[in-house]
């Protein structure tokens, strides 16, 4: 399976779900990368030289990760790709590696959500300095305000990149990435898009639908 959704669309939470409640793994391309590096396996040197000298992991590279990490997790029922793949060649390139394993993607599913809840979603986000518990200036406010309700720590803090305007960069360049691969899956007959705004119990239900649709 293949969920993909903007950034701050809830997808990360969603992938838990699936895999709690149906037995797959998720397989982050950027996580296997980290994880084959710190490793210091052949593929994880390859990657890290190519890393350190500026260079984009080429797709034959991470296509083996993925081929790796499937036959590592022969026993679970299905895997959850996230990020990857994000072009017609990465996709193609994907559907020859499992076809030779003798399985498919079944489902490829788009949240699309409205960006500018996004944005605020996103640009609102802060967390205690102290032990690490998630607020929200307007969805998720501290009971006393200026004081974390779990630990009674006064400092939060801010990541760089939770502002507007990244927020804004970010969606952008998902746009642009994912463009390219709807049609091809559309045109297998393996695409659904659901609305990804509601709470993340609703969006649930809405992939829970397809996935046990077939």
């Amino acid at each position: 399976m293949i969920l993909l959704g903007p950034p701050g669309a809830g997808k990360g939470t969603q992938a838990e779900y699936l895999v709690d409640m149906y037995g797959l793994v998720q397989l982050s391309t950027g996580e296997m990368l980290r994880a084959e590096v710190k490793s210091g396996s052949e593929l994880g040197k390859k990657a890290k030289e190519l890393m350190d000298a500026g260079s984009l992991v080429p797709d034959d590279l991470i296509i083996d990760m993925i081929s790796g990490q499937i036959d590592q997790h022969k026993e679970a029922k299905g895997v959850i790709l996230d990020g990857f793949p994000r072009t017609t060649a990465q996709a193609e390139a994907l559907d020859e590696m499992l076809g030779d394993k003798g399985l498919n993607i079944d489902h490829v599913i788009q949240m699309e959500v409205d960006e500018d809840a996004v944005v605020e979603r996103i640009s609102g986000r802060f967390s205690c300095s102290d032990c690490g518990a998630g607020y929200h200036d307007s969805l998720n406010k501290t009971e006393i305000d200026g004081v974390c309700d779990k630990c009674g720590s006064t400092e939060f803090t801010r990541r760089a990149d939770d502002n507007a305007e990244t927020v804004r960069s970010r969606l952008k360049a998902y746009r642009e990435q994912t463009a390219p691969i709807l049609p091809y899956y559309e045109k297998r007959g393996s695409l659904d898009t659901i609305n990804g705004i509601g709470s993340m119990e609703e969006v649930f239900d809405r992939i829970k639908e397809i996935v046990e649709g077939g």
